[in-house]
């Protein structure tokens, strides 16, 4: 069984709140590990914030999450109203390119107990790899590497479930994965990911948005 991660956000407050922010509210902080509320429904976990090369404040998130055009919220701060929108999905590496309102985000390079300092490879059997989530938390555990060979994989031993989608995997301070979902259990069964070199190979080479990314 593979369950994909995003959650249905049923609580009429939350849905109430979006938008609805005082004129001049205060900007979303917003970085890897960060809570994210997409079209009032489906709760997730921001991978990383940063810029591209054409200086766009833009983001990634598990694609599955989103569709192009879907409007993005700060779980934490809700008030700020709608801080971003999906530029584009891959269902295929399921990630998706986020573009930000910069005048209404604060971005950062450190969430609870993760700091993302840069990008690397792959995680590799035997590599201790945390993780970020809006549900969980912080987590850790065993990386068991490609197991499938599918080139674009990670599997590992942390506890992730609903609403950890998108959640940064980083191996010291560096990102080297994105949390897609479990196998059989939740919390148990093993974490499925796709390797962040992947995702930042496909954006590259398919130009525009996101393009050239570079974390804060």
């Amino acid at each position: 069984m593979f369950s994909r991660l995003a959650v249905f956000t049923v609580a009429l407050c939350s849905m109430l709140l979006v938008g609805m922010g005082p004129a001049h509210a205060a900007p979303a902080v917003l970085g890897g590990g960060s809570g994210i509320i997409i079209d009032g429904e489906f709760e997730c976990t921001l991978t990383t914030i940063g810029h591209d090369n054409a200086g766009r404040l833009v983001g990634i998130t598990a694609g599955h999450c989103g569709n192009g055009g879907s409007q993005v919220v700060s779980e934490s701060n809700q008030s700020a109203g709608t801080v971003g929108t999906f530029d584009y999905t891959n269902s295929d590496l399921d990630y998706a390119v986020i573009t930000f309102n910069p005048s209404a985000v604060v971005p950062v390079n450190r969430i609870g107990n993760t700091t993302i300092t840069g990008i690397g490879g792959p995680p590799q059997f035997g590599n201790i790899v945390c993780k970020q989530g809006r549900t969980t938390g912080s987590t850790c555990g065993l990386d068991y590497g490609d197991v499938f060979g599918a080139g674009t994989e990670t599997y590992s031993q942390m506890c992730v479930i609903e609403g950890d989608s998108g959640s940064p995997v980083v191996n010291g301070t560096t990102l080297v994965a994105m949390v897609n979902a479990y196998l059989l259990v939740a919390c148990l069964g093993p974490e499925v990911g796709t390797n962040i070199a992947s995702i930042i190979g496909d954006i590259n080479a398919r130009g525009g948005v996101g393009a050239g990314f570079r974390p804060i």
